[in-house]
């Protein structure tokens, strides 16, 4: 916090001597960079479509690829535009260095602040995605990432986390949940930490078997949640109710790529940013998104308010990797982000990680399956409420339409499934997201809208996916006046 650039600079050199052990180092003149004018005109900006010959090659046991040390690990993420799913490598370094280093600066922060908290008096409950593991070969294995850190962490971290290993590792939803709930009825859980669409539907389960009217009732001590990954902003309200009294709430942003930022001070919004963490950052202004070379600025030139996207280099073999998030700084001393989105349109709201290619493949697929032509359409999630499980909803409207709209939505939902894993494991037995609604508009009614908003013409889209609903109930809205009476 006193002195992050200093912090960056050390990091960046010791990536920098790591790095020129490598095959991509010697491919990229590691050793001959002297400054960071150097290593960025050396190394273009990498996606994940760039490394991914080396990630293969690295998932059948070549060594000294990316990173100068053994990987036996790699944290199964969302897809990209060409790939179903990604494999992050997660080195022993990063493991260390970033994601259990990140673990105890959050507990420390939590403490710092509330110096009085009984926190490590009474158990964390833990819950993340699927956490199945599964082997490459013989000495590479992959899972995501919280199945990556539980099968990895500490034995002493047993102590102070339930569930146990075996139900936390479990892979059959339905079941998992019901023992997640069994098994943590009776634990003095102090702390709550997981994605908030799954923790949802846990607490509900759990108030169903115990008969209480609020978790509090459950876990008298229960005194912090800590979140990240979707925004919470559309959850608060239910987690306020289910729990039935004050808790603290602790925002964090970590992924499979890395553990970047948590919050420091509960009483405003912004993350701290990690920055002696094992991740050297670079940040992409808005205006070079689009750009053939884009340019990268360091901390020292990052402005309050903005969007930026981070590029990162890190301890686990990625070199100046566009992760894709967009991040807004709300404090320069300290430097204290939030994630303001991503670069390209999505929908992210349960953990899912849809992007437009997903939408447009998922679409092609259902129109060639029911004989349909799709010509527009938008997309936005219908949060979890009391009356049901979240879903996404769709505006669409048909050159061609199908014979029956039921089957569209199955065809569409199920070809979304089919390219899209992190989609389909919230899809499983509906449990966290249930069939999507769709509700087909008059031909017209897109341009329509573009039109009275002075956007109609080539270089104007109707946005295709939106992470709330502003946009598609705008639309909805626009359409159902147009309709004549």
């Amino acid at each position: 916090m006193a002195e992050p650039a200093k912090a960056q600079y050390a990091v960046w050199q010791d990536l920098l001597a790591a790095g020129q052990y490598t095959e991509f180092g010697r491919n990229h003149g590691f050793s001959h960079i002297q400054s960071l004018a150097d290593y960025k005109t050396a190394i273009p900006l990498q996606r994940y479509e760039d490394l991914k010959p080396f990630i293969d090659r690295m998932m059948k046991g070549e060594e000294n690829v990316l990173w100068n040390t053994p990987i036996s690990w790699f944290a199964k993420s969302s897809g990209t535009t060409s790939e179903r799913s990604k494999f992050i490598p997660v080195s022993e370094e990063s493991l260390q260095d970033n994601h259990y280093k990140a673990s105890k600066d959050v507990l420390s922060l939590y403490y710092i602040s509330h110096p009085e908290s009984d926190l490590l008096t009474g158990k964390g409950l833990v819950i993340g995605g699927s956490h199945q593991i599964n082997q490459f070969n013989q000495d590479i294995q992959y899972g995501d990432l919280s199945a990556v850190i539980l099968q990895n962490s500490p034995f002493w971290s047993n102590w102070i986390r339930t569930p146990d290993l075996a139900i936390a590792l479990m892979d059959e939803w339905e079941e998992k949940l019901e023992k997640l709930a069994q098994s943590t009825i009776s634990e003095n859980v102090t702390s709550m930490a997981g994605v908030p669409t799954w923790l949802i539907v846990l607490l509900k389960r759990i108030l169903e078997i115990t008969g209480k009217e609020t978790i509090k009732q459950v876990w008298p001590a229960l005194e912090l949640y800590m979140h990240g990954g979707v925004s919470f902003v559309p959850y608060r309200q239910q987690f306020e109710k289910l729990i039935g009294a004050p808790i603290n709430y602790m925002e964090m942003y970590n992924a499979s790529e890395g553990f970047f930022a948590a919050q420091d001070d509960l009483t405003q919004e912004g993350m701290l940013l990690l920055c002696d963490h094992g991740i050297f950052y670079e940040f992409m202004p808005a205006s070079e998104w689009d750009s053939a070379h884009p340019r990268t600025i360091q901390l020292d030139e990052v402005e309050l308010g903005k969007n930026y996207a981070p590029v990162i280099t890190t301890n686990g073999g990625l070199w100046r990797y566009l992760l894709g998030d967009t991040i807004q700084f709300t404090s320069l001393h300290p430097f204290r982000i939030k994630v303001s989105g991503r670069i390209k349109h999505y929908i992210n709201a349960f953990g899912e990680e849809v992007i437009v290619d997903n939408t447009d493949k998922a679409l092609a697929l259902a129109c060639e399956r029911t004989g349909a032509a799709v010509s527009d359409y938008t997309a936005a999630p219908i949060y979890f409420s009391e009356a049901g499980n979240g879903a996404h909803e769709w505006l669409l409207e048909f050159d061609r339409e199908p014979q029956s709209l039921v089957q569209f939505v199955a065809e569409l939902d199920a070809a979304l499934q089919q390219i899209n894993s992190d989609y389909e494991a919230k899809r499983y037995k509906d449990i966290a997201l249930r069939m999507p609604e769709a509700t087909v508009l008059p031909k017209g009614s897109f341009a329509a809208w573009l039109g009275s908003k002075g956007k109609l013409g080539g270089q104007h889209k109707v946005p295709r996916l939106n992470n709330d609903r502003t946009v598609l109930e705008e639309i909805k809205a626009f359409a159902a006046a147009s309709i004549p009476k």
